[in-house]
């Protein structure tokens, strides 16, 4: 599949055919991550770091905190 590369104010960037995107699970305003390997661009999806998740599971755990009480007997 080929793209070409467009202006976008004063960057450049691609389109992402929508195919690509479903079939990644990738929407708008996910985040990429760009590498360079072997003479190719890779775009590669960026993981939430451990400090996000740690907060999400913080607050999973304080909103359940009786039935995760209740499960632990």
């Amino acid at each position: 599949m080929n793209t070409t590369i467009r202006k976008i104010g004063n960057s450049e960037g691609i389109i992402i055919p929508k195919e690509i995107l479903e079939r990644m699970g990738l929407r708008a305003g996910d985040s990429l991550e760009v590498r360079e390997e072997n003479g190719a661009i890779a775009l590669v999806p960026v993981q939430a770091d451990l400090a996000e998740q740690l907060k999400a599971a913080r607050l999973g755990m304080e909103k359940y905190k009786v039935a995760l009480r209740e499960l632990a007997k």
